[in-house]
């Protein structure tokens, strides 16, 4: 049997500048953290089972990967010749479409677990590349580049985007008391909605000529924000993230809608400083950035909005930093376990 362990993360500015209408024009920035939270993928060989097994949300057991419902798991066993004897099972620490990128960490977690199957080796570039390809060309999803390199990649990073479709990575290396300090002063809660990525982008993408200057805006934003996460302005990180957000509802009608709008101004009125909805928006997470002597009244506005929209599933999701990105945690053909 082979593990992959693979982080989740959040986008903090220039999320959509990954999207290749816009980035083949001019440079895509994304500048992202990987977060405490994980998707699995365990992959195990069955000499004895001439079927293909897929563990999820439900169980598949077919004769042939065409036969699978679950479109990332069938296009990669059929992109890499994987036709049988194998048995595929996910596990996450957070709900999918939630807007952690669970997706794009999934991909990057099954093909990584696959080339290890195959006894093939990838570097991170390779891998982050060969998840984009699965997602991008071979399912089709109408999104970017940034998720699948995070999640490979891990830490905080400066994600640029090139008209050729490269990407250049740029570590930003974070001393321990910043770090803290930004997390210290951040809330995140998940709204109880999902949505799908594409749901949400499908529209931004067709708006993207439209809406250039504004994401050339928010591409630009990368360089300020890193700029105070290492000078540790807490309070200047929110406003930019609160301009972004105030950008990211100008691309599409569904980025926003009137509760997402509730939960974030009871937030600011009740003290925070900024914050943004997590991902493509539309559902998902919603996060603040707020004095530490606010969060406790930020916490309470939200709950209050949620409570009164019958959110059953809204709370509160604890968040730190990591620093690591996609791993092979156990893997029986060598005994190891990480």
């Amino acid at each position: 049997m082979i593990i992959a362990k693979v982080p989740l993360r959040i986008s903090f500015v220039g999320g959509g500048t990954d999207l290749p209408d816009f980035y083949r024009r001019t440079p895509g920035r994304v500048i992202s953290t990987t977060i405490n939270k994980y998707v699995y993928v365990a992959v195990n060989r069955t000499p004895l089972i001439n079927k293909v097994s897929a563990r999820y949300s439900i169980s598949e057991t077919v004769s042939h990967p065409t036969n699978l419902q679950h479109t990332r798991i069938k296009s990669a066993l059929l992109d890499l010749g994987i036709l049988s004897n194998i048995e595929i099972a996910s596990f996450a620490s957070l709900p999918a479409k939630t807007g952690f990128g669970s997706s794009s960490s999934f991909s990057v977690a099954l093909i990584n677990a696959l080339h290890v199957y195959l006894g093939k080796k990838v570097n991170k570039k390779e891998l982050a590349e060969a998840a984009c390809r699965l997602e991008i060309e071979l399912i089709k999803e109408p999104i970017g580049k940034q998720d699948q390199y995070a999640a490979t990649f891990g830490g905080f990073n400066i994600f640029q985007f090139n008209s050729d479709g490269t990407v250049d990575i740029e570590p930003i290396l974070l001393d321990y008391k910043k770090q803290a300090l930004f997390e210290d002063h951040m809330l995140v809660f998940f709204i109880g909605i999902t949505r799908t990525a594409s749901s949400v982008l499908t529209e931004q993408k067709s708006k993207i000529d439209i809406n250039f200057e504004t994401y050339k805006k928010m591409a630009d934003s990368v360089f300020d924000f890193k700029e105070n996460l290492i000078k540790g302005d807490i309070n200047r990180m929110a406003e930019i993230l609160h301009q972004g957000w105030l950008h990211k509802k100008s691309l599409a009608s569904n980025v926003s809608n009137d509760l997402i709008d509730n939960l974030y101004g009871a937030g600011l009125k009740a003290g925070a400083w900024g914050g943004k909805i997590l991902g493509a928006g539309g559902g998902g997470c919603i996060m603040f950035l707020a004095p530490i002597n606010k969060k406790s009244a930020v916490r309470e506005a939200v709950q209050k909005i949620a409570k009164k929209n019958q959110l059953n599933e809204f709370c509160e999701i604890p968040v730190k930093f990591v620093q690591s990105g996609c791993d092979i945690i156990f893997n029986s053909d060598t005994n190891s376990i990480d």
